[in-house]
């Protein structure tokens, strides 16, 4: 077991696509989770809430510290929205995209928003400062439209109340 732990640490430290500081966070999250495979989702959400996201070139030493197939990292990462493979903008703006929102004039919100802000859900504005997420379930269905800015739900979002919002975090950035 030990042995199996230092030759994953030697992979680890070998693999030269990820800069040293990277790698370091990677190899601190696998022992912080016992290079157990069941924990891979928490390994992932460690890393990106050390380096801000999941860089390319992790896939293949979280692979091998947990004894996965990068397949299989790379298919969790694929598959929840919240994890990121870009750096976000210093800012995450997440738009309900869920039917009380859509009901209440959330797709006309999304689309002044991705005008406002210059690009579309999914995207990091030119100058870093914003990335728009899609989400499906803010929890304020009764006080649609709803944002959320930095992990701050917003409610009842006219056009207005989002260009203050968008223009407080340009400039707080």
């Amino acid at each position: 077991m030990i042995r199996d732990r230092i030759v994953r640490k030697r992979h680890l430290s070998e693999r030269p696509s990820l800069p040293a500081a990277q790698a370091s966070v990677v190899v601190e999250a696998l022992a912080a989770n016992h290079h157990d495979p069941t924990r891979l989702l928490v390994v992932l959400q460690d890393i990106q809430h050390r380096l801000g996201y999941l860089p390319h070139d992790a896939v293949h030493p979280i692979a091998i510290g947990l004894g996965l197939s990068r397949a299989e990292v790379h298919g969790v990462i694929s598959f929840y929205h919240d994890l990121r493979t870009e750096p976000a903008g210093r800012h995450i703006l997440k738009v309900c995209q869920a039917e009380s929102c859509q009901a209440t004039g959330g797709r006309a919100l999304t689309q002044h928003i991705e005008d406002v802000v210059g690009c579309n859900l999914g995207q990091t504005t030119a100058d870093g400062a914003i990335t728009l997420e899609a989400v499906y379930c803010l929890g304020l269905c009764a006080a649609s439209p709803a944002v959320m800015i930095d992990e701050r739900p917003i409610a009842r979002v006219t056009t207005a109340r989002i260009d203050r919002v968008i223009d407080d975090a340009r400039t707080a950035s």
